[in-house]
Parts: C-alpha cells; structure tokens; sequence
C-alpha cells in the first residue's frame, strides 16, 4: 500500500488487507474489492502510524486544476486523486523489502504467522438481525403484516457498510462499539413489493442504511422511522454533512457491486 507522508519504518507491518489500517490507498482498494464480495486472502504491505502535527500531509490540489473540470477523473480511484504526495527516500526501500521478503518465504514454503483477518462474522450476523427486527417493527407500524418479510441485505452488504463506508464508527457520535443499522429517511408508503404472490420483500438499498449504536438506532427508529420527524429535526449540520458524504461517495462505488 501507499509510503507516501510515512517516515517511522517499525510501523510497516505485512498483514492481510482487511486488518490494513491509516491508509487511504488501502481503504479505498478494500472498499473496491468489497462491492465486487472479496474481503480477505490478500496480502499487503502497509504502515500503522498515524498521521500527526508537524508530519508531511498531502498537497492540495492548485485552483487551476479544479477550473480544467472533475478533479474525481484524475485519480484511478474514488478519494485517491493523482496528486503531490511527499515520500521520504527511505521508506518505498523499506516496503519494498517487506514485500521480496514475504515473496520469499512463500515460494520457500517457510513457516510465517503475519497479522490476521478481521474476524468479525458474529457481530456482522447480529446487526443483520438487528436490520430485520427494525423493518418489520416499522411495517407493523403501518399496519401491515410483517410475518415472512423478506429484507435485501446480506452478511457482505453489512462488513461493507460499517467498515468500508463509515470506517467502523457511527455516524452519528463517532462511536465503535454497539454499531448497528438503520434506515436514514422514513421509507415511502409503497416500499413493501409484493408482486410475487407469497412473497413479501421490502424495497432497500444499501445506501439508504446508516451505520450508528443500537441506541442512536432506537431513537431514530422512534422519531424518524415510526415517527414524524425527518433527520434534518434531529441531527446538527456535521452529522447531516457526514451522511450525506458518505451516501454520495457509495454512489461512486455502486459501479462496482
């Protein structure tokens, strides 16, 4: 992954890239490989230290590249623009013998134990169920029955969501613990499709769902989803900023799902 604006060479660990972390060219490659279902079983070489006061940070871009047009075409990825990024000399060196170390060890077949994978299946399962009682709860609301509703959302759709788009937090407080998923608008009165007879799905797409903590989700299940009230009467402008930023850049990435 990316050296750019490193500079402490006992940070650069090789692990599988779902455990890469403090790194924008890794984020945005996890999140590509996601929409297309590979979430592990790659290998990367990557840095863990944070960026800080006093360290080299990306460049802006010049006024005159935004006047040419769509700064987004200039990167080959979303949120990873071709820019000037400093690279101390040393650090690419020390990368690039991570990575014809490991190059080694496999085609020699030796012994390696490097970082492992997010192993985080159980909590994926239990937000899965979490997003199933909230629709059923908001169809019992309107009255209808919710027995047998089915929801389109799988257990990939939930790892893609919390880690990839709202990076494991909620965007509500920027908590990590406790995540779930919820609705972000009150759905419309026709958002139950059953056009196949016997069969009763509710009509979602992922990037309506927003990542917050199971008690954020009551509340906005309350006053939102069951309720009169619309996320612009009960979040501040960051909030509402964030989501919406979020819910712009996954239209980016549907391309790819």
């Amino acid at each position: 992954m990316g050296a750019g604006c490193k500079s402490d060479p006992t940070r650069v660990l090789v692990g599988d890239i779902s455990a890469s972390i403090e790194d924008p060219l890794s984020r945005a490659t996890r999140r590509r490989l996601r929409a297309q279902g590979v979430v592990t079983g790659i290998p990367c070489i990557f840095s863990t230290e944070k960026p800080g006061p006093g360290k080299a940070e990306l460049l802006p871009l010049p006024d005159e590249e935004f006047d040419k047009g769509d700064v987004g075409e200039l990167g080959v990825l979303p949120e990873f623009r071709i820019r000037i990024l400093p690279v101390l000399g040393t650090m690419p060196a020390v990368f690039g013998l991570a990575a014809a170390n490991h190059v080694i060890l496999e085609l020699t077949g030796y012994p390696h134990e490097y970082l492992a994978s997010k192993a985080r299946d159980k909590m994926y399962e239990g937000i899965q169920a979490q997003i199933q009682g909230s629709e059923e709860r908001v169809a019992r609301a309107r009255r209808f029955d919710a027995v047998g509703l089915k929801v389109p959302v799988t257990l990939t759709d939930v790892g893609y969501l919390v880690e990839e788009v709202y990076y494991g937090r909620s965007a509500i407080s920027g908590l990590t613990t406790r995540l779930a998923l919820a609705r972000w608008r009150r759905p419309p009165e026709d958002y139950l499709d059953m056009s196949v007879e016997g069969q009763k799905r509710v009509k979602l797409e992922i990037r309506e769902l927003v990542c917050m903590t199971k008690e954020e989700v009551a509340k906005h299940e309350k006053e939102v989803l069951k309720g009169s009230k619309t996320p612009e009467d009960l979040y501040d402008k960051n909030v509402l900023d964030t989501v919406q930023r979020r819910m712009e850049e996954e239209k980016q990435y549907a391309k790819w799902r």
